[in-house]
Parts: C-alpha cells; sequence; structure tokens
C-alpha cells in the first residue's frame, strides 16, 4: 500500500538499541582521551597535570614526556610563549576565561601546529582558583583558510595598483597626445592680445575640440576653433585631420568660407559610407590696420563669436545659417566681418560652455547668460576674458560635462 497506509502501520521499526549501547559503553575517560580536540589541564603555574591522547598525537610527545615535566607554555612556540606570559596568562587570572585565541604549538617533527585556545580557572569553595582547563583545537585548515584570504588580498591590492599604475600612465598618454592636438604657444603678435584655454572634461578621455592661431604674413593672421564629434582616438584623429587640412587651406586660401568648403570635402572624401565624421568649426582671418584689427570670420554650425567693446557693450557676432562641417556635398557656410579697435576683444568658444549644466534643475547655462557674462566684465582683455570665463568653468563644476575650448583675439586698450 502507499506510505502511511495500514500495511506500513503495521512494520517493525529498526531496533536502535544496540547502538545506544554502545555510545553508553564509552567511558567519560575514552570520551576524554579521544575526543576531536585537545585537552590538558594545569596547576596555577602552568605545570601540565593531565592531557589527552588526542592532543599527544599532534604534537607527537608521550605523557610520560609532558605530565609533571612540561608547562603549557613550553608546548608553545618562542612567539606563543611570550603572548601567553604577557597577555594570555593575566588576562586569564583576572576574568576566569579566554576564548578563541590564536597560538602556535611546537610539534615533535618539527613542523608549527596553528591552534585556537579556550581556558578556564577552576576555583576552589574559598574562590581561590585551583587549576586551569584548557580546550585545544586544530586550526591548520583555518590557517590555511587565512594564508588563502591573505594571498588573494595581497594579489587584488597588487592588481589595484598595477591598474592605478596604468591608469596614471594611460592619463599621461592622454595629456600628450591631447597637446599635440592644440599650439604649444599663441604667437607674440604686435598689437595683439590674445588667449588660450582648453578644459578637459576627463582625463580618461580624448577630447574632440581645437583651436590654433598663426601668422600668414606681416599683417594678416589665420585663426580657428572648432569641435568634432565624439571622443576617443577617432575623435583625436578626426581633430588631426581637421586641424592640419585647416591650416594648409588657410595658407594658401586667406577666404574663411572657401577654407571651410575645403575642409567639408576632405571630410567627405576621408569618412564615408556608415562611418560619417563631421564638425563644427569657425574659421577666420584678421588684418592689422594702424591700431585696428579688420576681422573676418566664417561659422560651419558653430555657436556665434562673442565681442566684447570698449565701451562696456557685449554682443554676438551672427553666423545663422552655417552648417555642420562634413556631412552634405552642398554645405553652406556663412561668413561676417567685424573691426576690432583697441579696447576691443573677439571670443571664440565650444559649446561645452553653453551646454554646461547650472542650478537644481540642472538647467542649460545658455548663451543669454554667456552674454550677460560678457557684459558685465567688458571691457575687457583677451587674458582677463578667458581667466573670467575660466573661472566661470570652475564654477559650473560637475555640470560641465563637455570639453571647452576658448580663444580670446583682442586690441590692447589704449594707454
Amino acid at each position: 500500500m502507499s506510505p502511511g497506509g495500514a500495511d506500513d502501520a503495521g512494520a517493525e521499526a529498526p531496533d536502535i538499541r544496540p547502538a545506544f549501547s554502545s555510545l553508553l559503553e564509552d567511558s567519560a575517560e575514552d570520551l576524554y582521551e579521544s575526543a576531536p580536540c585537545g585537552y590538558l589541564s594545569t596547576l596555577m603555574d602552568g605545570t601540565i597535570a593531565k592531557i589527552n591522547a588526542t592532543l599527544l598525537g599532534w604534537l607527537g610527545l608521550s605523557r610520560e614526556d609532558v605530565v609533571g615535566r612540561k608547562r603549557f607554555s613550553d608546548l608553545l612556540t618562542v612567539g606563543g610563549r611570550l603572548y601567553h606570559e604577557t597577555h594570555f596568562a593575566p588576562l586569564l587570572r583576572m576574568q576566569g576565561h579566554l576564548g578563541g585565541v590564536a597560538l602556535e604549538m611546537r610539534t615533535a617533527a618539527g613542523p608549527r601546529l596553528p591552534v585556537l585556545v579556550t581556558s578556564t580557572l577552576k576555583r576552589g569553595a574559598d574562590g581561590e582558583p585551583l587549576l586551569i582547563r584548557t580546550t585545544v583545537f586544530d586550526a591548520t585548515d583555518r590557517r590555511a583558510y587565512e594564508q588563502e584570504l591573505l594571498r588573494a588580498r595581497r594579489a587584488a591590492d597588487e592588481a589595484r595598483e598595477q591598474a592605478e599604475a596604468d591608469r596614471v600612465q594611460l592619463r599621461e598618454a592622454l595629456a600628450v597626445l591631447q597637446r599635440s592636438l592644440l599650439p604649444d604657444t599663441l604667437p607674440d603678435l604686435p598689437g595683439v592680445e590674445t588667449a588660450g584655454y582648453y578644459h578637459t572634461a576627463s582625463p580618461m578621455e580624448l577630447g574632440g575640440d581645437f583651436y590654433d592661431l598663426f601668422p600668414l604674413d606681416d599683417t594678416r593672421t589665420a585663426f580657428f576653433l572648432g569641435d568634432v564629434c565624439g571622443k576617443g582616438p577617432q575623435a583625436a584623429a578626426l581633430t588631426s585631420i581637421t586641424r592640419y587640412t585647416l591650416r594648409a587651406a588657410m595658407i594658401q586660401d586667406a577666404d574663411p568660407v572657401d577654407d571651410l568648403r575645403i575642409l567639408n570635402r576632405a571630410l567627405l572624401e576621408r569618412y564615408t559610407g556608415d562611418d560619417p565624421r563631421y564638425c563644427t568649426a569657425v574659421a577666420g582671418v584678421f588684418e592689422r590696420v594702424g591700431d585696428t584689427l579688420r576681422v573676418r570670420l566664417a561659422s560651419g554650425g558653430h555657436p556665434p563669436a562673442l565681442v566684447l567693446r570698449a565701451d562696456g557693450t557685449a554682443e554676438y557676432l551672427s553666423t545663422r545659417g552655417g552648417m555642420l562641417v562634413g556631412v552634405l556635398p552642398t554645405a553652406q557656410f556663412v561668413g561676417v566681418s567685424t573691426v576690432l579697435r583697441p579696447g576691443d576683444t573677439l571670443l571664440l568658444y565650444t559649446d561645452g560652455l553653453t551646454e554646461a549644466r547650472v542650478g537644481r534643475d540642472r538647467q542649460l547655462y545658455g548663451y543669454d547668460a554667456l552674454l550677460s557674462f560678457a557684459a558685465a566684465r567688458a571691457p575687457a582683455g583677451s587674458r582677463a576674458l578667458v581667466d573670467a570665463v575660466t573661472g566661470l568653468l570652475r564654477y559650473f563644476g560637475d555640470g560641465l560635462d563637455d570639453d571647452t575650448a576658448l580663444l580670446a583675439i583682442g586690441v590692447p586698450a589704449a594707454s
């Protein structure tokens, strides 16, 4: 029948009485001697009065060698004996019980035996200590486990240290590569004050912003600033192509609109198919005429240039309608001209500045705020203006999550 049926109810249960009988036949002495742990009892001076066979077997000693001849501390290593005398024994006398103390015992064969020791004072009717009962557990497996944990921890620490060293090396390599995509210094031009700055959003990523400024002849100077799509090595390669293409084009032809068209064709020829690459850029040329700079510039999808005037006003140079560079064969680029007089400064920047997040609502900083910021500081020389905007970038904190390039060109105010 099924389990629980009448047939099962009538079945005889197995007789377990013999097993109980065999257990009852074990004397207390047998249980003491063959216990899975070591036992010993010592007098208050540490002399061993009793020790079980288990512990003797672990240590490779005979009962005659130990009982009445050795103290508990004699079974310990030098370090264990020192700890026992200076810490273990005094604490045991004060507290009456110590449990789970890690020590090492000497064996007759030589190897050390890691153990966990628990000791308890037995007191007489008058409260005076009579003897010490100690239990010893073999901690070999635990020690091996702890050593394995230590090895794993050391390996993890070494891996972290190596990873940090690799990160430092990578940051240094990226910093060198990033600097190679920017001019080391801007040229010293008579009657002109220039300043540049590059903010790197992440030291572990190559940015795609760029700028340059270089003389064409004794009176004319070319400049450009832009932002390529993406980050990392591919962005760096695109930045390199863009910089050198623009520089070569502007040396041959000082028309900023034509220069952006040349760059547009170069990017379309280089990046085709499923991997289009593009950038925004503003390119320009300024010519010294007396104490003024006549500026012509063109924009391809780039934020408008900002001019701070000597009379304390600020304005954008509208290049609305300029298209991204490298997207369409028939892309349109918009040119604009202005004159910088003593005390005027032109500021070029990338969109990391205007797209920074500010306030509790993480709103875009935007063009209106930038115009107000500039107007509050006009007039300002190139160096002072770049320093002020750099301070603004620091103020954004983690709200600034994109690289930002700045290039300022101005005419020093008359003394």
